[in-house]
């Protein structure tokens, strides 16, 4: 790439480079971060959304952390095989099925989630809250973008 000559498409290829380079890096962080606790990132991320949103429909857990439908049954055959979770039948639709955080599930969540958290505040240390909520609302609206252009 030739050095930034201030064009606005080079300063969004540049851009597109440091982002890219940088969610590498947070991932990697974050990945290494869910190993140290026995869990691969798919399996800790279906743990937190029940631990902080309670049971949930298997069907919709997906969405919501990102897994596509296939990976999902795979997730949590494991963490019910870890007795971490278990599936509950609903009461008013047979055909639905619930994924519910065991006690051993929320007392490793107890346990391991504050771990968590002092992680990924250690990585934003250095900035500011004001920097966060900056990055937060450009990366929102940049991700907007992006999915409305899909379309």
């Amino acid at each position: 790439m030739k050095k930034d000559d201030g064009h606005p498409d080079e300063l969004s290829l540049k851009l597109f480079v440091i982002l890219s380079r940088a969610y590498r890096s947070i991932s990697d962080f974050v990945t290494d971060d869910m190993k140290r606790y026995g869990l691969n990132p798919s399996e800790f991320m279906v743990l937190e959304l029940l631990y902080h949103k309670g049971e949930q429909p298997i069907q919709h857990i997906g969405k919501k952390v990102l897994l596509a439908s296939g990976s999902m049954t795979y997730v949590i055959d494991k963490l019910e095989s870890k007795q971490l979770l278990e599936r509950k039948s609903s009461q008013e639709d047979r055909r639905v099925i619930y994924a519910s955080i065991t006690k051993a599930g929320k007392q490793l969540m107890d346990e391991i989630f504050p771990q968590h958290r002092a992680a990924i505040e250690k990585l934003f240390k250095g900035l500011t809250a004001e920097q966060k909520d900056t990055m937060i609302q450009l990366l929102k609206e940049t991700g907007l973008k992006a999915a409305n252009l899909k379309k």
